[in-house]
């Protein structure tokens, strides 16, 4: 039952942990250390797999946990900044040559995390406002909110390098 689930739901739990990781293989640790955090917590309740927003939320707690011990081993470290490597495509491996799918990465990525989320558990995780609430502990007006204004900002900026391109062309 576990495989059909991740099978189902894995794409989209990496891409939400991909927004809380700075390359796709941490990510991947996100999604691995939610998933083994959730299968010891369904144990006690039968063993089946959990719903789709407690485990956005489970994921969210191990990136905000993750984000929690970077800053301080990079505090006590003092060393090198990390820069974030995008260069994979998270929207579709297709696309990874298709500038407009790039482009669109790319201004996800320039949203702010609150809204960055929302876009993410809703366009690419399916997830309802009243689900994305529950996760992100916010009201559903809150998250519809921030979603509109987050396709305001990404429709804004779309269209700025569209005419950008046609400028040039």
């Amino acid at each position: 039952m576990w495989k059909e689930w991740l099978a189902a739901h894995g794409p989209r739990l990496l891409l939400f942990a991909r927004g809380w990781s700075n390359c796709q293989q941490d990510a991947e640790d996100l999604v691995q250390e939610a998933v083994l955090r959730l299968w010891n917590h369904q144990a006690d309740k039968g063993g089946l797999p959990p719903d789709l927003p407690f485990a956005f939320s489970t994921i969210r707690f191990c990136g905000l946990n993750h984000y929690r011990t970077e800053s301080r081993r990079r505090k006590r470290e003092e060393s090198i900044i990390y820069l974030n490597d995008f260069e994979d495509v998270w929207l579709d491996p297709v696309l990874e040559d298709d500038e407009d799918a790039t482009a669109l990465r790319d201004a996800v990525q320039r949203l702010s995390p609150k809204l960055r989320e929302v876009v993410v558990m809703k366009s690419w995780g399916g997830l309802t406002f009243a689900e994305i609430s529950e996760t992100l502990a916010i009201s559903p007006n809150t998250a519809a909110s921030r979603y509109r204004y987050a396709l305001e900002q990404l429709a804004q900026e779309l269209r700025q390098l569209k005419e950008a391109r046609s400028e040039t062309a």
